[in-house]
């Protein structure tokens, strides 16, 4: 049995029975505090996708943590600038109306989330090194133009299989 510490507990009351069924676990709660039981592996996800619910992803992409190709990861800003000003990097992330998180999600086929000094990327295995490269480097003050000409040079190509192992 895992304890999670959720600060937006009414999403996950709410979403319990999806979550429940789509994750295959048991959950409880009592207070601010998440009970998941069920196998360690079932377990574990769960434990991801409510982390994810608890930054503020959609229920629908938190739910895509379930598929074993799907990773969740957080970046943290802090880390990576010594800048006072935070809400300025973080108003170079999202960019003006959004624009440079959607131009990042349709480069990088991840979603992305802002939260407090935080920027939360859920995507496929393969895209997420792509997608945490280029959060880093709009951190460290890199041109948002120079980032997309970095993804769009560097996209994943999609491997094929012919089924011949």
């Amino acid at each position: 049995m895992k304890k999670i510490i959720s600060d937006k507990i009414a999403r996950i009351v709410k979403g319990r029975k999806k979550l429940e069924e789509g994750l295959n676990v048991k959950i409880r709660n009592r207070g601010k505090e998440v009970y998941i039981e069920g196998t360690p592996e079932e377990e574990y996800i769960a434990e991801k996708v409510i982390e994810a619910l608890n930054f503020g992803f959609p229920f629908k992409v938190a739910m895509l943590i379930k598929d074993e190709d799907f990773v969740f990861e957080v970046i943290n800003i802090k880390d990576y600038t010594r800048r006072k000003d935070l809400e300025r990097v973080r108003a170079r992330i999202i960019g003006k109306s959004g624009k440079t998180i959607k131009t990042l999600r349709q480069l990088t086929k991840c979603y992305f989330e802002v939260k407090d000094n935080q920027v939360g990327i859920i995507g496929d295995s393969e895209y997420i090194e792509n997608a945490q490269e280029a959060i880093i480097s709009i951190i460290r003050g890199a041109k948002q133009s120079n980032v997309y000409a970095y993804l769009e040079k560097h996209q994943v190509k999609p491997v094929f299989d012919l089924g011949l192992k």
